[in-house]
């Protein structure tokens, strides 16, 4: 019962459609043109018994196809629960621009991850804090309850892989990378994504390291999932955290796509998430439309913003956007629940897949599933 390599269905290869708005053609993050995504996972057994098992990882979001530190994006974040951790938070909402990968992995792992990404860009790219190195944005879930997270296992390599492996092309989804050893719901969670076109023609993407959720609170396209399946409990509940990553091709400032993030919890809440005591929600999106260079030769330069506050008779973009993040965070959550496979761990602790044919019975006794 160790993590599959082989890629599984999604949700929508099993009728389950969240949301009305069209998807992108890969309905991932990647969708947003240049954004590239990579994962490096980390699995071993050491012993019989399950000491020293290894279940973790690293996945690191790109916002474009060159270097962030030299082209930077327009940037914005949000906590919804803050017992958590984002590394490079103060910054972001300072400057107001993404100058750095946005590298997620296990809690006790972030100083590593740091650390790793600094010594990355040093060999790979030969830069320094003064040549425009900002310090690199990192964040966290916890997978201790699957990972032995005290045998240090993530090391240098592990995260260069996942940097310089990352790309534009579909995002493997479920038990891979950061979300190696993550739960979600009581049941195995891990890496989703999804994305979602609005009228205006503009792309918004979503990835989601999902770690959150009570069993009984599971709702996937608003039917109380959770309710029903009441048995596959693992020993113990710990309540967890979520990071979502939000991208958008649209011209967007960074009071602007802060707005988005905020409404990746809206996403989150669809799904059953309180945002309780003890779990972090933290959200951070950007937008690829304006490139801000690093090196300008002048004090200002010109960008593109959507038009803020109620414009007349133009209809405004901002209202399909929000409805976009909010489904495809829905989406990329159920997503992550329907790749993930059962897992077993340290000290033998199991954390079970969601039951497919039960789910698919339960949401079409509700009218919920689409002809496939």
């Amino acid at each position: 019962m160790g993590c599959s390599s082989v890629q599984p269905k999604r949700a929508r290869d099993y009728g389950i459609q969240i949301g009305r708005l069209p998807t992108g053609a890969r309905n991932a993050i990647t969708d947003v043109a240049g954004v590239r995504v990579g994962h490096r996972t980390v699995v071993r057994d050491p012993s019989p018994d399950g000491r020293g098992a290894v279940r973790t990882g690293v996945t690191a979001v790109f916002p474009h196809e060159g270097l962030p530190w030299e082209e930077r994006v327009y940037v914005g974040t949000h906590v919804l629960n803050g017992y958590g951790e984002l590394i490079g938070i103060n910054q972001l909402n300072e400057w107001g621009v993404l100058h750095s990968p946005i590298v997620l992995t296990s809690s006790l792992a972030i100083g590593k991850a740091y650390d790793a990404t600094v010594r990355w860009r040093s060999l790979r790219h030969a830069t320094t804090t003064w040549e425009g190195g900002d310090m690199p944005v990192v964040s966290e879930c916890d997978d201790s309850f699957l990972n032995d997270v005290t045998t240090f296992p993530l090391s240098d390599e592990d995260v260069f892989a996942a940097l310089d492996g990352a790309s534009t092309g579909d995002v493997e989804e479920g038990c891979v990378g950061a979300g190696t050893g993550m739960q979600c719901f009581d049941f195995k969670g891990g890496i989703g994504t999804a994305s979602r076109v609005v009228p205006e023609g503009f792309t918004v993407g979503v990835l989601v390291l999902t770690n959150f959720g009570e069993r009984e609170e599971l709702r996937i396209d608003g039917v109380e999932v959770g309710r029903e399946i009441r048995d596959l409990m693992p020993e113990g509940h710990t309540e967890g955290s979520c990071v979502c990553v939000i991208a958008t091709d649209a011209p967007m400032l960074p009071h602007q796509v802060r707005r988005l993030a905020v409404r990746a919890g809206l996403g989150l809440a669809r799904c059953g998430s309180t945002a309780r005591n003890g779990s972090g929600e933290l959200m951070i999106a950007f937008s690829t439309a304006n490139h801000i260079p690093a090196h300008a030769r002048e004090p200002a330069i010109g960008v593109r913003a959507l038009v803020d506050g109620p414009i007349g008779d133009t209809p405004s973009a901002f209202n399909g956007l929000f409805q976009a993040t909010v489904e495809a965070v829905e989406e990329s959550v159920v997503n992550a629940l329907v790749a993930a496979t059962t897992t077993r761990g340290r000290d033998g602790n199991v954390l079970h897949a969601l039951p497919i044919d039960r789910t698919l019975e339960i949401l079409e006794r509700h009218g919920r599933l689409s002809r496939r």
